[in-house]
Protein backbone atom coordinates (compact mmCIF):
# COMPACT_ATOMS: atom_id res chain seq x y z
CA UNK A 1 0.00 0.00 0.00
CA UNK A 2 1.65 3.06 -1.00
CA UNK A 3 -0.48 5.13 1.79
CA UNK A 4 0.78 3.32 4.52
CA UNK A 5 0.21 4.61 7.77
CA UNK A 6 2.00 3.67 10.87
CA UNK A 7 -0.41 3.51 14.06
CA UNK A 8 -0.22 2.99 17.83
CA UNK A 9 -3.67 1.60 19.18
CA UNK A 10 -4.51 2.10 22.46
CA UNK A 11 -7.01 -0.61 24.33
CA UNK A 12 -5.41 -3.32 21.70
CA UNK A 13 -6.27 -6.19 23.77
CA UNK A 14 -10.02 -5.26 24.14
CA UNK A 15 -13.03 -5.68 22.43
CA UNK A 16 -13.15 -1.87 20.13
CA UNK A 17 -9.10 -1.76 20.13
CA UNK A 18 -8.72 -5.17 19.01
CA UNK A 19 -11.34 -4.30 15.87
CA UNK A 20 -8.89 -1.70 15.18
CA UNK A 21 -5.51 -3.57 15.27
CA UNK A 22 -7.46 -5.94 12.82
CA UNK A 23 -9.00 -3.66 10.31
CA UNK A 24 -5.48 -2.02 10.09
CA UNK A 25 -3.53 -5.20 9.31
CA UNK A 26 -6.35 -6.67 6.87
CA UNK A 27 -5.57 -3.06 5.27
CA UNK A 28 -1.93 -3.02 5.07
CA UNK A 29 -0.98 -1.14 7.77
CA UNK A 30 1.57 -1.39 10.69
CA UNK A 31 0.67 -1.23 14.11
CA UNK A 32 1.84 -0.72 17.47
CA UNK A 33 -0.17 -1.61 20.88
CA UNK A 34 0.77 0.82 23.68
CA UNK A 35 0.27 -1.98 26.64
CA UNK A 36 1.19 -1.65 30.21
CA UNK A 37 1.71 -5.46 30.69
CA UNK A 38 4.12 -6.22 27.00
CA UNK A 39 4.59 -10.05 28.48
CA UNK A 40 0.36 -10.67 29.08
CA UNK A 41 -1.17 -13.48 27.00
CA UNK A 42 -3.09 -10.44 25.19
CA UNK A 43 0.01 -8.92 24.12
CA UNK A 44 1.67 -12.01 22.93
CA UNK A 45 -1.37 -12.69 20.51
CA UNK A 46 -1.08 -9.12 18.98
CA UNK A 47 2.66 -10.04 18.37
CA UNK A 48 1.85 -13.25 17.07
CA UNK A 49 -0.33 -11.71 14.72
CA UNK A 50 2.35 -9.25 13.74
CA UNK A 51 2.02 -6.19 15.72
CA UNK A 52 4.71 -4.69 17.28
CA UNK A 53 4.02 -4.20 20.97
CA UNK A 54 5.60 -1.51 23.31
CA UNK A 55 5.79 -0.83 26.99
CA UNK A 56 3.39 2.15 28.07
CA UNK A 57 1.33 3.45 30.43
CA UNK A 58 -2.17 5.95 29.40
CA UNK A 59 -1.12 7.51 33.11
CA UNK A 60 2.31 8.55 31.80
CA UNK A 61 2.41 10.83 29.27
CA UNK A 62 6.70 10.25 28.72
CA UNK A 63 6.01 6.67 27.99
CA UNK A 64 3.38 7.42 25.45
CA UNK A 65 5.79 9.33 23.33
CA UNK A 66 8.60 6.89 23.22
CA UNK A 67 6.14 4.34 22.36
CA UNK A 68 4.96 6.83 19.53
CA UNK A 69 8.74 6.82 17.76
CA UNK A 70 8.39 6.12 14.11
CA UNK A 71 4.37 6.51 14.15
CA UNK A 72 2.24 9.08 12.13
CA UNK A 73 -1.22 8.16 13.66
CA UNK A 74 -2.62 7.38 16.99
CA UNK A 75 -5.93 5.56 17.75
CA UNK A 76 -7.03 6.73 21.31
CA UNK A 77 -9.52 5.26 23.32
CA UNK A 78 -10.63 4.96 27.19
CA UNK A 79 -12.35 2.90 29.73
CA UNK A 80 -14.26 4.39 31.75
CA UNK A 81 -15.95 0.89 33.39
CA UNK A 82 -12.49 -0.21 34.55
CA UNK A 83 -10.63 3.12 35.33
CA UNK A 84 -13.71 5.72 36.40
CA UNK A 85 -15.09 8.27 34.31
CA UNK A 86 -12.06 10.91 36.07
CA UNK A 87 -10.02 8.42 35.41
CA UNK A 88 -10.55 8.08 31.99
CA UNK A 89 -10.75 12.12 31.47
CA UNK A 90 -7.03 12.76 32.90
CA UNK A 91 -6.10 9.62 30.84
CA UNK A 92 -7.15 10.66 27.44
CA UNK A 93 -6.10 14.51 28.10
CA UNK A 94 -2.34 12.94 29.22
CA UNK A 95 -2.04 11.16 26.46
CA UNK A 96 -3.69 13.88 23.71
CA UNK A 97 -0.84 16.15 25.34
CA UNK A 98 1.87 13.13 25.00
CA UNK A 99 0.64 13.13 20.75
CA UNK A 100 1.38 16.71 20.38
CA UNK A 101 4.41 16.60 22.29
CA UNK A 102 5.44 13.35 19.82
CA UNK A 103 4.51 15.40 17.00
CA UNK A 104 2.22 12.57 15.80
CA UNK A 105 0.57 13.40 12.84
CA UNK A 106 -2.76 12.68 13.62
CA UNK A 107 -4.71 11.49 16.35
CA UNK A 108 -8.07 9.62 16.14
CA UNK A 109 -9.88 9.63 19.76
CA UNK A 110 -12.46 7.04 20.39
CA UNK A 111 -15.76 9.50 21.78
CA UNK A 112 -19.31 8.10 21.74
CA UNK A 113 -22.26 9.29 19.77
CA UNK A 114 -24.16 12.11 21.25
CA UNK A 115 -21.06 13.53 23.67
CA UNK A 116 -21.20 16.81 22.95
CA UNK A 117 -25.09 17.18 23.08
CA UNK A 118 -25.00 17.79 27.00
CA UNK A 119 -26.72 14.52 27.81
CA UNK A 120 -25.57 14.50 31.56
CA UNK A 121 -24.35 10.88 31.11
CA UNK A 122 -21.04 11.00 32.70
CA UNK A 123 -19.30 8.36 30.57
CA UNK A 124 -20.39 10.34 27.93
CA UNK A 125 -19.40 13.45 29.39
CA UNK A 126 -16.18 12.47 30.49
CA UNK A 127 -15.10 11.43 26.71
CA UNK A 128 -16.79 14.82 25.94
CA UNK A 129 -14.23 16.73 28.06
CA UNK A 130 -11.30 15.19 26.31
CA UNK A 131 -12.71 16.17 22.99
CA UNK A 132 -12.61 19.60 23.87
CA UNK A 133 -8.74 19.02 25.22
CA UNK A 134 -7.91 17.70 21.90
CA UNK A 135 -9.85 20.18 19.96
CA UNK A 136 -7.99 22.83 21.98
CA UNK A 137 -4.42 21.65 20.95
CA UNK A 138 -4.26 22.92 17.72
CA UNK A 139 -3.31 19.19 16.37
CA UNK A 140 -4.53 16.94 13.35
CA UNK A 141 -7.56 14.85 15.13
CA UNK A 142 -10.59 13.31 14.37
CA UNK A 143 -13.53 12.41 17.02
CA UNK A 144 -14.89 8.46 16.52
CA UNK A 145 -18.31 8.61 18.13
CA UNK A 146 -20.10 4.82 18.03
CA UNK A 147 -23.28 4.50 19.14
CA UNK A 148 -24.28 1.05 21.16
CA UNK A 149 -22.73 -1.78 20.66
CA UNK A 150 -24.07 -5.22 19.19
CA UNK A 151 -21.83 -6.95 21.48
CA UNK A 152 -23.87 -5.76 24.12
CA UNK A 153 -26.14 -8.39 23.38
CA UNK A 154 -23.90 -11.30 24.71
CA UNK A 155 -22.28 -9.07 27.35
CA UNK A 156 -21.72 -10.57 30.73
CA UNK A 157 -25.00 -9.24 32.11
CA UNK A 158 -26.72 -10.55 28.87
CA UNK A 159 -25.57 -13.98 27.95
CA UNK A 160 -27.00 -15.86 30.84
CA UNK A 161 -30.57 -14.79 29.70
CA UNK A 162 -30.03 -15.49 26.33
CA UNK A 163 -29.70 -18.68 27.70
CA UNK A 164 -32.78 -19.28 29.29
CA UNK A 165 -34.60 -18.25 25.81
CA UNK A 166 -34.63 -14.16 26.96
CA UNK A 167 -33.39 -10.96 25.78
CA UNK A 168 -33.44 -8.17 28.28
CA UNK A 169 -32.75 -4.79 28.20
CA UNK A 170 -34.16 -1.51 30.10
CA UNK A 171 -36.22 -0.13 27.09
CA UNK A 172 -39.66 -0.55 26.40
CA UNK A 173 -40.12 -3.46 23.63
CA UNK A 174 -40.97 -0.90 20.65
CA UNK A 175 -38.17 1.64 21.50
CA UNK A 176 -35.34 2.01 18.69
CA UNK A 177 -32.27 1.65 19.48
CA UNK A 178 -29.03 2.23 17.17
CA UNK A 179 -26.05 -0.08 17.30
CA UNK A 180 -23.14 -0.61 15.47
CA UNK A 181 -20.50 -4.03 15.56
CA UNK A 182 -17.31 -3.41 16.84
CA UNK A 183 -16.06 -4.63 13.14
CA UNK A 184 -17.19 -1.79 11.27
CA UNK A 185 -16.24 0.42 14.03
CA UNK A 186 -12.72 -1.08 13.64
CA UNK A 187 -13.14 -0.66 10.27
CA UNK A 188 -14.33 2.88 10.13
CA UNK A 189 -10.94 3.77 11.84
CA UNK A 190 -8.56 2.69 9.21
CA UNK A 191 -10.72 4.27 7.11
CA UNK A 192 -10.14 7.87 9.05
CA UNK A 193 -6.30 7.25 9.10
CA UNK A 194 -6.43 6.62 5.58
CA UNK A 195 -8.73 9.52 4.67
CA UNK A 196 -6.28 11.43 6.88
CA UNK A 197 -6.37 15.38 5.64
CA UNK A 198 -9.80 15.14 4.62
CA UNK A 199 -11.04 14.16 8.16
CA UNK A 200 -9.00 16.25 10.01
CA UNK A 201 -11.34 18.04 12.94
CA UNK A 202 -13.97 16.36 12.33
CA UNK A 203 -16.53 14.42 14.58
CA UNK A 204 -18.11 11.66 12.93
CA UNK A 205 -21.32 9.97 14.90
CA UNK A 206 -21.04 6.58 13.63
CA UNK A 207 -23.97 3.20 13.82
CA UNK A 208 -25.14 0.63 11.64
CA UNK A 209 -28.81 -0.44 12.29
CA UNK A 210 -31.50 1.46 13.85
CA UNK A 211 -34.03 -1.22 15.68
CA UNK A 212 -36.11 -2.35 18.74
CA UNK A 213 -35.54 -4.91 21.70
CA UNK A 214 -38.27 -7.00 19.85
CA UNK A 215 -37.40 -6.51 16.24
CA UNK A 216 -33.56 -7.80 18.29
CA UNK A 217 -35.03 -10.80 19.73
CA UNK A 218 -37.05 -12.01 16.19
CA UNK A 219 -33.49 -11.70 14.67
CA UNK A 220 -32.28 -13.55 17.50
CA UNK A 221 -34.51 -16.49 17.41
CA UNK A 222 -34.01 -16.54 13.54
CA UNK A 223 -29.70 -16.61 14.07
CA UNK A 224 -30.44 -19.36 16.75
CA UNK A 225 -33.14 -21.14 14.74
CA UNK A 226 -34.89 -20.98 18.74
CA UNK A 227 -37.43 -18.63 20.12
CA UNK A 228 -36.23 -15.53 22.21
CA UNK A 229 -38.61 -13.21 23.60
CA UNK A 230 -38.15 -9.81 24.74
CA UNK A 231 -38.23 -8.82 28.57
CA UNK A 232 -38.13 -4.98 29.22
CA UNK A 233 -35.85 -4.45 32.45
CA UNK A 234 -37.38 -2.15 35.32
CA UNK A 235 -34.91 0.88 35.15
CA UNK A 236 -35.06 0.90 39.01
CA UNK A 237 -33.29 -2.81 39.20
CA UNK A 238 -30.61 -1.25 36.71
CA UNK A 239 -29.95 2.05 38.90
CA UNK A 240 -29.49 -0.24 41.64
CA UNK A 241 -26.73 -1.67 39.83
CA UNK A 242 -25.31 1.76 38.39
CA UNK A 243 -26.67 5.04 38.33
CA UNK A 244 -24.74 5.93 34.79
CA UNK A 245 -25.94 2.93 33.10
CA UNK A 246 -29.34 4.09 34.27
CA UNK A 247 -29.20 7.68 33.37
CA UNK A 248 -27.77 6.50 29.69
CA UNK A 249 -31.29 3.75 29.50
CA UNK A 250 -33.93 6.85 30.51
CA UNK A 251 -31.74 8.96 27.84
CA UNK A 252 -31.88 5.71 25.00
CA UNK A 253 -35.68 6.37 26.04
CA UNK A 254 -36.59 9.85 25.70
CA UNK A 255 -34.04 10.64 22.90
CA UNK A 256 -31.78 8.69 21.83
CA UNK A 257 -29.31 8.75 19.25
CA UNK A 258 -29.88 10.25 15.67
CA UNK A 259 -26.89 8.98 13.17
CA UNK A 260 -27.88 8.96 9.64
CA UNK A 261 -27.05 6.06 8.92
CA UNK A 262 -27.84 6.26 5.22
CA UNK A 263 -25.60 8.85 4.44
CA UNK A 264 -23.06 7.25 6.55
CA UNK A 265 -23.20 4.05 4.23
CA UNK A 266 -22.56 6.76 0.96
CA UNK A 267 -20.27 8.55 2.14
CA UNK A 268 -18.12 5.55 3.83
CA UNK A 269 -18.84 2.71 1.32
CA UNK A 270 -15.59 0.76 2.29
CA UNK A 271 -16.62 0.26 5.55
CA UNK A 272 -18.50 -2.90 4.31
CA UNK A 273 -21.58 -1.87 6.96
CA UNK A 274 -23.38 -4.76 9.12
CA UNK A 275 -27.11 -4.77 9.84
CA UNK A 276 -27.95 -6.40 13.43
CA UNK A 277 -29.27 -9.62 11.40
CA UNK A 278 -25.73 -9.25 9.60
CA UNK A 279 -23.93 -9.53 12.76
CA UNK A 280 -26.28 -12.43 14.51
CA UNK A 281 -25.89 -14.56 11.38
CA UNK A 282 -22.08 -14.21 11.22
CA UNK A 283 -21.79 -14.59 15.44
CA UNK A 284 -20.47 -17.47 16.70
CA UNK A 285 -22.77 -18.62 19.05
CA UNK A 286 -21.43 -21.64 20.76
CA UNK A 287 -20.58 -19.30 23.70
CA UNK A 288 -24.14 -20.14 24.84
CA UNK A 289 -23.12 -23.58 25.33
CA UNK A 290 -20.72 -22.87 27.73
CA UNK A 291 -20.96 -22.88 31.48
CA UNK A 292 -21.54 -19.30 32.73
CA UNK A 293 -18.19 -18.37 35.49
Amino acid sequence: MSDMRRVLVTGATGQQGGAVVRALIARGHQVKAISRKPDSEGAKRLASAGVEVVAGDLNDGASVERAAEGVDTMFLMGDSYESGTEAETRQGITVADAVKAAGIGHLIYSSVADADKKTGIPHFDSKYLVEKHIAGLGIPYTISAPVAFMENTVAPWAIDGLRQGVYAAALPPTRLLQQITIKDIGAFVAALAERREQVFGKRFDIAGDELSGEQQAKLLSEALDRPIRYQELPIAAMRQQSEDAALMFEWFDHTGYDVDIAALRRDFPDVGWHSYADWARGFDWSVLGKASA
